[in-house]
């Protein structure tokens, strides 16, 4: 692992973006693993920028999401899909044929499989993940196999109300119950993977993720196995570890 220690959250977004950008620039047909939440917003922000200011072309640009909520369609604004095309691809040139998020409709079993095969015969080139502050990758809670592939996943309760206090206006009756989430064994697939970590909350996942024993109690735990992992993590987020 390759751990990178910056003072703050836009520092760790321009460098994060920094290193998206070089795979982009270097392989016109790369395909990016993408991920959602707070945490790369600003680096999808500087994205944008550097397409409109420096023209970066994405039109050959594979995308792949790491999840997406079921019971969702495409268009609802609560969806990973809305979120992507947001606060990314709708600014960019890339074409939307290339953009896959894990569908939040249909048969589940079915769109898990899908999915796989899709992902079997697009190696991931650098994929982008956040973590969770119990060291959650995805939706791959503690617990899930370092030998998962894309699954099904019913969401933890602590989860749903988190989602419904951040997302959905507080309406938990409104937040689904189930997600589509690629595994750990997918993640670990990707020849680069890039993960952000900022904020005190996340002390103690990225030692555990960095410093602690790989465990399946720490899913990101599994990336201590992988080639070539960059961590960007700020001050907040890497107070606790040792090996600096």
């Amino acid at each position: 692992m390759k751990i990178i220690i910056v003072k703050d959250y836009e520092e760790a977004s321009q460098k994060a973006c920094e290193i998206m950008l070089d795979v982009v620039k270097n392989n016109p047909k790369a395909n990016l693993g993408l991920a959602t939440g707070s945490t790369p917003i600003r680096m999808y922000e500087l994205m944008r920028e550097d397409h409109k200011k420096n023209g970066t072309s994405y039109k050959d640009i594979k995308s792949f999401n790491l999840d997406e909520y079921f019971g969702l369609d495409q268009s609802h604004p609560q969806s990973y899909h809305y979120f992507m095309c947001h606060n990314l691809f709708d600014e960019l040139d890339i074409d939307m044929n290339n953009v896959h998020v894990p569908k939040g409709k249909g048969n589940i079993d079915e769109e898990c499989d899908a999915y796989n095969k899709l992902l079997e015969e697009n190696p991931i080139d650098i994929q982008l993940l956040g973590i969770g502050s119990n060291g959650h990758i995805g939706f791959n809670e503690p617990g899930t196999p370092f030998d998962s592939v894309t699954h099904k996943v019913e969401l933890k309760q602590s989860t749903i109300e988190d989602n419904a206090r951040l997302f959905f206006n507080g309406k938990i009756e409104d937040v689904p119950t189930q997600a589509v989430s690629m595994g750990i064994a997918n993640i670990m697939k990707a020849k680069k993977v890039l993960l952000i970590a900022c904020g005190e909350g996340k002390a103690k996942a990225i030692y555990g993720t960095v410093e602690g024993p790989k465990t399946v109690d720490i899913p990101a735990s599994a990336l201590q196995d992988h080639p070539d992992c960059t961590i960007i993590a700020d001050e907040a987020a890497a107070k606790l570890l040792t090996k600096k």
